[in-house]
């Protein structure tokens, strides 16, 4: 159990010399804090060895993790003292130095919500020159949570679960949205770096909980799940190195399809989850594909959003690469080698990389999309625009066509026109409608639809603007209504038009 005194004092502490993410970029300039986010120490060293000062000390300690000298430690923390950071279990006295145990950075954040700024507590790492890293390494943030954090949806809820927490990141956001959030974890190191942090930050009502899976929760129900799986799929031969935070111990995807099964078991009706994962394609049948066999018969609308594929050699290099094992390194044949026979074993031809997103349902499902967006995405706008997307196709599900042909319908203001003509042309060969938030598509339409999305402006029902467009170009409405109406809805579930309302 922490001392909340003695976590508190180091709060105070930190504030007081103003470790922040922007006094920390005043302090080595922002070309050195850049270098940082890129695990590069040396720039960030050299110039806070040239500021000494409090703030110097806490960089040089707990960002890069340098041995200091006690006399300045205590300087830096005069209300914990060093005395209280041993307690604490932030250092240890090594002959005449005090040497680091962890790591703690400053954390901002941005959302629809607001913005501010955490400490997160986690293992020193490669920026603090330790390699390798031990098995239970707990990771700080990384671009999967801050890429999880960007997929919540941010409406108030009740319970929330983290499951598989690490320094408990994706808990302090869920916190913002949830009255309660459970934190769970197969790593009692983890669970000690989640307590912290929210103590250092002054966050209750995150309840921590050891064990794999969805153990810890048996029989409870929550309103929102999130979770970044130790999905990697890493060979199952000895000798193969393994991480905690990101081997999940079973064969291929097996531990993402777990997770999958049984998350319709802890939602409440109507209850969301949003997960990072990893899918293989294997033989004839795609990656895709099989991460929509995990979720079929569960009661849960599904969305796979797949942002990336490697070939087995990819992604066998990006985990060794991961894993400090470089083309240099004598084991690294070894190592590829025994990845390569695990996948042509199990007959995997690629790896997809990307999201999951899905809703506890009571009915007929409403939502089922496995799809391929590689493109670039704005993440600060996916999250709102999933929990919109999930909304809408639960209320098209209730709306025949005569039902949609009466509703009043507006284009997104995010949304643009883009004509593309050729020299002499009487008309434009290509028209595209570019949209600037959601999931950032870009989509060809041609000439009618074009029509019906430039003049929803939530003044005429949809049925009232496909009559329009039939006299102007002079086809029959009810066959122009029969192509239009299921575009319509992909537009609605889509994000480029909104309002699904009767009038």
């Amino acid at each position: 159990m922490l001392d909340r005194s003695l976590t508190d004092a180091l709060a105070r502490d930190l504030a007081a010399a103003s470790f922040t993410s922007e006094g920390v970029a005043a302090l080595v300039g922002e070309s050195a804090a850049a270098a940082l986010t890129r695990m590069i120490a040396h720039p960030a060293r050299r110039a806070a060895l040239r500021r000494p000062g409090p703030l110097s000390t806490l960089v040089r300690a707990l960002w890069l993790g340098d041995a200091v000298d006690e006399a300045a430690l205590a300087d830096a923390l005069p209300q914990l003292g060093v005395d209280g950071a041993i307690a604490l279990g932030l250092v240890e006295r090594r002959g005449g130095t005090v040497a680091p145990l962890m790591a703690i950075r400053p954390h901002d954040y941005a959302d629809a919500l607001g913005e501010g700024s955490w400490w997160i507590a986690s293992d020193l790492d490669e920026l603090a020159g330790l390699w390798p890293l031990r098995p239970d390494h707990v990771l700080g943030v990384g671009g999967a949570a801050r890429t999880l954090a960007h997929l919540l949806p941010l409406e108030p809820c009740s319970q929330a679960l983290d499951l598989g927490t690490g320094c408990g990141i994706v808990a302090l956001h869920l916190r913002r949205i949830a009255e309660r959030v459970v934190a769970t974890d197969i790593s009692a190191r983890a669970l000690g770096f989640a307590e912290l942090t929210a103590a250092l930050n002054g966050v209750d009502g995150i309840e921590l909980r050891l064990g794999s899976l969805f153990e810890p929760v048996a029989g409870e129900r929550f309103d929102l799940i999130a979770s970044n799986p130790p999905f990697v799929i890493t060979p199952r031969t000895a000798g193969v190195p393994e991480y905690e935070y990101r081997d999940g111990g079973e064969p291929g995807d097996a531990l993402m399809a777990a997770v999958v099964a049984g998350l319709a078991e802890h939602l409440v009706e109507g209850g969301q989850a949003r997960l990072l994962g990893n899918w293989e394609t294997v033989g004839d049948t795609t990656g895709l594909e099989r991460a929509r066999g995990w979720s079929e018969g569960g009661d849960v609308d599904a969305w796979a959003i797949e942002r990336d594929a490697l070939s087995p050699v990819g992604y066998a290099e990006l985990w060794l690469r991961d894993g400090g094992t470089l083309p240099r390194d004598a084991d690294h044949d070894r190592l590829l080698d025994a990845w390569l026979d695990d996948f042509e074993a199990r007959g995997v031809r690629e790896i997809g990389m990307g999201w999951l997103a899905l809703r506890k349902h009571g009915g007929a499902p409403s939502l089922e999309r496995f799809e391929r967006i590689g493109h670039p995405v704005q993440l600060e706008h996916v999250g709102a625009h999933l929990a919109s997307a999930f909304a809408d196709a639960a209320a098209l599900a209730a709306l025949d066509d005569e039902a949609l042909t009466a509703a009043h319908l507006v284009v997104s203001p995010d949304v643009t026109e883009a004509r593309h003509q050729l020299p002499g042309a009487a008309g434009p060969t290509v028209i595209e409608l570019r949209q600037g938030g959601g999931l950032g598509r870009t989509l060809s339409v041609d000439t009618a639809l074009a029509a019906l999305v430039g003049a929803c402006d939530g003044e005429l029902a949809i049925g009232q603007l496909v009559a329009a467009i039939a006299g102007l170009l002079e086809v029959d409405g009810d066959v122009l209504g029969a192509d239009l109406l299921p575009r319509v809805r992909e537009l609605l579930v889509t994000g480029f038009l909104r309002g699904v309302t009767e009038r």
